[in-house]
């Protein structure tokens, strides 16, 4: 697979590590960029084309079964493979089986189903090729922002005449298939259009005209303008190259015996202190503005529930409204579940949960400025818990080239290490083992963020009613910075609690805890039961539901052996 580049907004560039990541002072230089809006569009940056066609697929002899899709020509496969969305439109069953797949970042092993006895058609039907079994594959790419237009090539001198035979991006039809060199007839080049070096080229193959490489007119538009100014150094001598930034000029004073020996006592007690961070990274300039973020947006409501803003990045791109894509996507669904009515059961307890707990609500109408997005929703099942579906809201999907978790900043890792965690629960004689429920679903979303997370599903949960807006009131799971929301909620909600319940509940939870996981050990059974029940209640105070687990007791686990036990 070769993932190319995705688009981008206009933004500076980052620092040359050749210098130390300090980059230059380019003060004295002013740039007036331009961005190319005829064919990439406003806001965007650089387009490129890649060897993408539209032709009509279907099954050998069902061509009344035949449908729009976008197909990738990539001579660097040795096997043509199938996105997921292309088994799901044709109904298509089969046993998976496992295969390598080897890409530029190494070689996994993965598996998938295999469908055969497909044909591709070209759009003006005068070719027509069998394809070979195709094999299910999750890495094939969906930039459709690659795919060939004919405004792309309309302002191509070299490639004017060829507008014609380019259609026009067709909504409806997605990225399905990549054609390796098992259909080699797909990869011959009949025709060929070369024009200036650096200049797009096309080329005509059996299933249509393609066009390859870079067809932004950025660098076209992007004048530049410098100027110099003149410095006056520090001698008075005039230069047209920018001062030292380390010349420092030094003038001795004679101090007095007293202040010269509190100086060097101050020195003394402060050069060689220890602090407990002396060992641990610093955080990046992302962490530093997640966390300012956090303590400056986090409250608890009158409800006393804790609520958490989307930590977004600044500046951003504004999103656009993806609801098509959305609706593509609940359309797979709803295949997938009328197929699978077990798996739609489960699906419709697990929406039921939410609506009750309140952690979703119907969208209300949004006004005409509002900036909105909608997230796909599928299922997972644990390999341990195969009747127990979980709702995953995926905001990795991308639409128009970006999806929610890009603007999105993922915060700094906040959990404890699992191995300390484990080394600690085994240190005294008596454990504890407890969980918060849900811990997402703890932490409400503010209020003008929650247009970012829409979804679609059935009015009062009825899937024999109509399809409306929901949108969720809570963190979801499959939002990247989720994990590290809920962690700073839930020490924040101990610390306050702690007043009332010791501050030995900080240290288990800030401690002691993995995610939402926590394992602790203690010297005796009532100080256990103590120590846990207090937690529960300080925890309790901020909504947060304490699950407790034993096997011996209500809440304590069995004693360990002596010989087990760390010292």
């Amino acid at each position: 697979m070769h993932p190319g580049p995705s688009p981008q907004v206009v933004k500076s560039l980052p620092p040359s590590q050749e210098d130390g990541g300090e980059g230059e002072d380019n003060s004295d230089m002013t740039s007036v960029n331009t961005s190319c809006t005829e064919i990439c569009g406003p806001g965007q940056w650089g387009r490129s084309c890649s060897k993408i066609c539209l032709v009509k697929l279907y099954p050998k002899g069902n061509k009344d079964m035949a449908i729009k899709a976008y197909v990738i020509l990539d001579d660097q496969s040795n096997r043509s493979l199938a996105r997921p969305e292309f088994f799901e439109l044709f109904n298509l069953e089969s046993e998976q089986f496992t295969y390598n797949l080897r890409t530029c970042s190494g070689t996994v092993e993965t598996s998938g189903r295999k469908a055969e006895g497909f044909q591709i058609e070209s759009l003006d039907g005068r070719v027509l090729i069998s394809l070979p079994p195709l094999i299910e594959c999750h890495e094939i790419m969906n930039n459709r922002f690659e795919i060939p237009t004919p405004n792309a090539v309309l302002h191509q001198p070299h490639l004017r005449h060829i507008a014609k035979y380019i259609p026009d991006l067709e909504p409806e039809a997605e990225i399905l298939l990549l054609l390796g060199r098992d259909v080699i007839r797909a990869h011959k080049v009949r025709q060929q259009v070369n024009g200036p070096n650096n200049a797009p080229f096309a080329q005509r193959l059996d299933l249509g005209w393609v066009v390859i490489g870079e067809v932004c007119l950025g660098n076209v538009h992007k004048p530049t303008v410098n100027t110099f100014k003149t410095s006056v150094l520090e001698t008075g001598r005039h230069s047209i190259f920018q001062p030292s930034t380390s010349f420092m000029q030094v003038k001795e004073k004679q101090q007095s015996s007293v202040f010269k020996k509190a100086t060097e006592m101050t020195l003394g007690q402060t050069v060689f202190c220890k602090t407990e961070h002396d060992n641990k990274p610093a955080p990046s300039v992302e962490d530093t503005t997640f966390l300012k973020i956090m303590d400056t947006n986090v409250f608890r409501n009158k409800s006393n529930s804790w609520v958490a803003p989307l930590p977004f990045k600044e500046p951003r791109q504004r999103l656009p409204n993806n609801k098509e894509q959305a609706i593509n996507r609940f359309s797979s669904l709803q295949r997938t579940l009328k197929r699978k009515p077990e798996m739609q059961q489960q699906y419709v307890e697990f929406m039921e949960k939410i609506f009750t707990n309140g952690h979703a609500e119907v969208a209300p109408p949004l006004k005409e400025e509002d900036e909105c997005w909608y997230l796909p929703t599928f299922g997972v099942y644990h390999p341990q818990k195969p009747n127990q579906i979980r709702v995953v809201f995926d905001s990795s999907a991308c639409y128009s080239g970006v999806s929610l978790n890009d603007v999105l900043l993922t915060g700094p890792d906040l959990n404890n290490s699992l191995v300390g965690v484990l080394l600690r629960f085994r240190k005294e004689r008596v454990a504890i083992l407890a969980d918060i429920q849900q811990m997402f679903h703890c932490f409400l979303v503010r209020d003008d963020h929650r247009n970012f997370l829409h979804f679609l599903w059935y009015k009062d949960n009825d899937v024999n009613k109509e399809i409306i807006e929901y949108r969720m009131n809570v963190h979801v799971f499959g939002n990247r910075p989720s994990p590290t929301v809920a962690i700073y909620g839930l020490q924040r909600a101990i610390r306050e609690g702690a007043k009332d319940h010791g501050e030995d509940t900080i240290k288990f939870v800030e401690r002691h805890f993995y995610v939402d996981d926590g394992v602790v050990s203690v010297p005796s059974e009532a100080e256990a039961i103590d120590l846990l029940q207090r937690t529960q209640a300080s925890l309790a105070e901020s909504n947060l539901r304490l699950h407790k687990f034993a096997s011996n007791s209500q809440f304590v686990l069995e004693a360990f052996p002596p010989e087990t036990v760390l010292q």
